[in-house]
């Protein structure tokens, strides 16, 4: 990204965050990774989302118009009924604030945002008493929203990649939490469907095929690297059941450190979203290479009480490493992704 590009875009979130700050807007905080603002809305619990790309090139006379029919508009439905066909599940890593979630896959989770024309809210646990649903109903409701995928055509004879790119409404990537879905589209791919979801707005599907999957893994890991919208570098599969997993690929698998390595990838991003947010929190980096495999290595610059990642192993200070599994470690409650608790180095 050129430099103008992100002076422009760093104005455009400066603008939007005074202009939500005036109106009563609370905490207005802006998110550059994700290019979008979060906020709550005067006399309202639930956090919005609020993309920025559409906004870039707006006049400022426009973009003021914009934000204030934002502010205005009611943004929960008051009851289930009207609620109901508004929500929709999504794919996420780490979110500020207290939106209501559960694990989905390594890394990720599912939350259930209501759906808006220009803005999504999350849904928080103090709304299902307001709409007087269970969370489980909530979460089953929302999947049931989803457009589903009809692929047109006559089935591959060979493998293939079919690129989903979400319009806005789609949701494409919050299909992998449908079970059964990604094993559906095998006929139109050519073999066992792999996916792939770089970030929130595309989904590759392939074939399981060898000479095909090496390429996305390089591909994904360079849109997701990219984009201010990043999902995940990980490839996908169906199990038994078909509830979507993380590809195996144990040792000796051709594509063991491709999987390895976009494995840690995520793990490096999303341990370090938190720490960014979390007090006393280790960073995180992946180190190795193809050859001898790749590792996520903790930072513990100096002998003081740490939360750490889960990772491979440890660098104290500037140059000791240690194995993560030699630490005598206490599991830190309320963090997500986890963390543990460690006091001092070992001797």
């Amino acid at each position: 990204m050129g430099l103008f590009h992100r002076v422009a875009r760093a104005r455009l979130a400066s603008r939007v965050l005074r202009r939500l700050r005036r109106a009563g807007g609370t905490g207005a905080r802006y998110h550059s990774a994700a290019f979008e603002v979060r906020f709550t809305r005067p006399g309202e619990d639930e956090p919005i989302i609020l993309p920025l790309g559409p906004l870039l090139g707006r006049k400022r006379r426009e973009l003021r118009e914009y934000l204030n029919g934002i502010l205005r508009t009611g943004n929960l439905p008051e009851d289930w009924a009207k609620a109901a066909p508004m929500l929709r599940p999504i794919l996420r890593g780490g979110t500020p604030g207290a939106p209501l979630r559960r694990p989905a896959l390594p890394f990720l989770a599912e939350f259930v945002v209501v759906d808006h024309p220009d803005t999504m809210t999350y849904v928080t646990p103090a709304q299902l008493t307001s709409w007087q649903v269970t969370a489980e109903q909530l979460f089953d409701a929302a999947r049931a929203n989803l457009p589903g995928a009809v692929l047109h055509g006559s089935p591959a004879d060979r493998p293939v990649v079919v690129r989903f790119v979400d319009d806005g409404d789609a949701y494409w990537t919050s299909h992998l939490l449908l079970p059964g879905w990604l094993d559906r589209l095998a006929g139109q791919v050519g073999g066992r469907p792999v996916a792939f979801a770089p970030e929130r707005g595309t989904l590759l599907v392939a074939a399981d095929d060898a000479d095909l999957l090496p390429a996305l893994f390089v591909r994904a890991e360079e849109i997701y690297a990219k984009s201010s919208r990043s999902l995940t570098p990980m490839a996908y599969v169906g199990d038994q059941a078909g509830r979507t997993i993380p590809y195996p690929a144990p040792p000796g698998h051709p594509l063991h450190h491709a999987v390895a390595r976009a494995e840690r990838i995520l793990a490096v991003e999303e341990y370090n979203r938190q720490a960014a947010e979390l007090p006393d929190a280790a960073g995180l980096r992946l180190t190795g290479s193809d050859e001898e495999g790749w590792r996520t290595q903790a930072l513990w610059p100096r002998d003081a009480p740490i939360l750490l990642p889960a990772a491979d192993e440890v660098l104290l200070g500037e140059g000791r490493v240690v194995p993560w599994t030699d630490l005598e470690l206490t599991r830190a409650d309320g963090t997500g992704p986890e963390r543990w608790r460690a006091e001092s180095w070992p001797g």
